[in-house]
């Protein structure tokens, strides 16, 4: 579980970092369509706070998997 977690808080902390270079600086045309803060239709307009709160997110998960993996060795 501490794993699975891990990987997907990276997986959310990747789409928002991005997300959030290519909404301010428009680099990845090409990964336009990639991008999860793209695809969400009732995002428009608000990408880069959205990608902010994915990098927020993707902290947040990591820093639970490693909480996760204490609890599990305490017990």
């Amino acid at each position: 579980m501490k794993e699975l977690v891990k990987v997907l808080g990276w997986l959310v902390l990747l789409q928002g970092v991005a997300g959030l270079v290519n909404t301010l600086l428009g680099w990845w045309r090409w990964a336009h369509d990639l991008l999860l803060v793209n695809l969400l239709p009732f995002l428009d307009g608000y990408e880069v706070f959205a990608a902010i709160v994915m990098i927020v997110l993707g902290w947040v998960l990591i820093g639970m998997a490693g909480s996760l993996g204490r609890t599990e060795e305490e017990q």
